[in-house]
């Protein structure tokens, strides 16, 4: 693992003159509305999903005494401690039920109103569960707030599909890592800000942990106010509403220039091609040999990214906290460091994937984590026997987080984005969606129970995980950054036991182009050797 690191950084550091080129189209391409339609985007879908990961942590322990309370009116007795445990287990996971309903039906919604219109009309479902989450405690109905996290975890599905597809799918080819990296950043900042306005001074307290939930609705609405002003992916466009009049203005706006012929001339190289193509279902997505390994790769990475562990400590992070001899008192503040370095840490990912690559970043951050990992549990199984044993805890739950946010904290929806072509990729969002969700709904149902059975060993489970993962990738995964569908297509090739040839036969008919005629300006633009002509119009 460490060798696959180091391969990579030498080749970057030593090469002042890739470095300087590297800065150049940064530069650039980041335009007004580029940066305005990923920072919105980004606001009202992955902001919301990494605070609902982070919301129900510290009004934990009012919200199982709302439950009891509620069960103690109706039945007349409290509710014993396997059943309230059982309660505040499904309040948690039900998020990730709701979030696979949404991978699952966002294909058809995608297709048929776009990526943008999508996320904006997604705000619907956040606003309806941020009002039966914030009035369950008036209406004295905890199923109000299972049900209203079931819909924000539909909300949350649609949105970690739709949003990484939409900024794909604008973005020039040169900074697609690092504007894929806005869906983890704001992941973060999410998770912190759950964080903030649980603090006591704020909304957590009894009585005001209803506003928690019902602060959901301020970025949804101004989402919902923003997204619309701003132009549809311009791929969709012309590849799927064959507008093309309207995706030359929203190439105009996302370049920030007026002269986007060659962008056009690229792209409807493709759409000559995916003329006569439907959209790509799930089943014949699985058939195609040619993305089979992209497929198991996307598989691992996502499975990865929910089982690593990382929203085990942010769902139970008072917990974890507690077990690790921390004064309650102290321990919303404690809380809060995690949050501002999983932020910093997705920061600096964003600034370095163009430099370092997709590959050493997960490769790096899983086997961070495995390291960490271990030493956490021999510091939490020791923890009675040597004083300052739980700084330790609290600083490897720190390093695991920052580990996580470096790579695989956000990288696997860059490569979800980059392994397929544009009629396969909602089914390919589908399937990482559907592993995501369901990893996740895992997590949040199992690790109470983990944590019960091995103790201070249950970390042990995610440090296996981790290392399985990155075992994997150092294998598998070919560097992605600054390549082309064609060239990464390339790259599979042989695992694949495709020959070049059939592959080109199967997505890219037509004349083969040069090498520099095949660079996109977009994430999922292939240059795939297409003739230029065939207006589908």
């Amino acid at each position: 693992m460490g060798g696959g690191r180091r391969g990579a950084g030498p080749r970057v550091c030593d090469n002042s003159v890739a470095r300087e080129l590297w800065h150049m189209p940064i530069a650039t391409n980041w335009s007004g509305s580029l940066i305005l339609a990923s920072l919105t985007g980004a606001f009202g879908s992955s902001f919301l999903y990494g605070y609902n990961l982070s919301v129900v942590n510290a009004p934990a322990g009012y919200i199982k005494k709302f439950y009891n309370e509620t069960w103690e009116r109706r039945y007349g007795f409290s509710v014993d401690e396997g059943t309230l445990t059982l309660l505040w287990s499904i309040t948690v996971s039900i998020f990730a039920i709701g979030g696979l309903v949404g991978a699952i039906i966002v294909t058809p919604i995608v297709k048929f109103f776009g990526r943008k219109c999508t996320l904006v009309l997604n705000n619907v479902f956040a606003v309806a569960a941020a009002l039966l989450m914030s009035l369950s405690l008036l209406a004295g109905s905890f199923e109000m707030l299972i049900l209203g996290r079931v819909i924000m975890g539909v909300d949350a599905g649609i949105s970690l599909s739709a949003l990484p597809m939409y900024l794909s799918e604008i973005s020039p080819k040169e900074i697609r890592g690092s504007l894929g990296q806005v869906t983890a950043i704001f992941i973060c900042i999410g998770v912190f800000t759950g964080q903030v306005l649980g603090l006591p001074e704020i909304f957590g307290q009894e009585s005001r942990w209803p506003f928690l939930f019902g602060a959901i609705i301020v970025p949804s609405l101004v989402q919902a106010v923003i997204l619309p002003f701003l132009p549809e992916s311009p791929r969709y466009l012309l590849l799927e509403k064959h507008n093309r009049s309207k995706a030359e203005k929203a190439f105009q706006r996302f370049l920030g220039k007026d002269d986007v012929s060659h962008e056009i001339e690229e792209v409807l190289a493709e759409s000559r091609v995916q003329r006569n193509t439907k959209l790509v279902s799930i089943v014949q997505l699985l058939r195609t040999r040619a993305v089979r390994w992209q497929i198991v790769t996307v598989v691992v990475t996502m499975g990865c990214y929910q089982l690593c562990g990382l929203n085990a400590i942010w769902y139970y992070t008072n917990n974890i906290f507690s077990e690790s001899g921390i004064n309650r008192e102290t321990i919303p503040y404690v809380t809060l460091s995690t949050g501002a370095v999983e932020t910093l840490a997705a920061v600096f990912s964003g600034l370095v994937i163009e430099r370092l690559g997709r590959k050493p970043l997960l490769i790096g951050g899983f086997g961070l984590m495995v390291v960490f990992f271990a030493v956490l549990t021999v510091s939490l199984t020791l923890q009675n026997t040597v004083h300052w044993l739980p700084y330790l805890s609290i600083f490897c739950i720190l390093a695991i987080i920052a580990s996580f946010c470096i790579g695989p904290g956000g990288i696997p929806f860059v490569l979800t984005g980059e392994f397929f072509q544009q009629s396969q990729r909602p089914a390919a969002f589908m399937i990482a969606g559907t592993v995501n969700w369901l990893s996740n709904f895992a997590v949040g149902l199992l690790f109470p129970f983990i944590q019960a059975g091995l103790q201070t060993y249950c970390f042990l489970v995610f440090a296996g995980i981790c290392f399985a993962g990155a075992t994997y990738l150092f294998f598998v995964l070919p560097e992605t950054k600054n390549k082309t569908f064609h060239e990464i297509s390339q790259a599979f090739a042989k695992r694949n036991k495709v020959a070049l040839e059939m592959q080109e036969m199967n997505h890219y008919p037509g004349e083969r182009k040069s090498s520099e005629e095949q660079e996109s300006n977009f994430a999922s633009s292939a240059g795939n050797g297409k003739p230029k002509k065939g207006l589908c119009t």
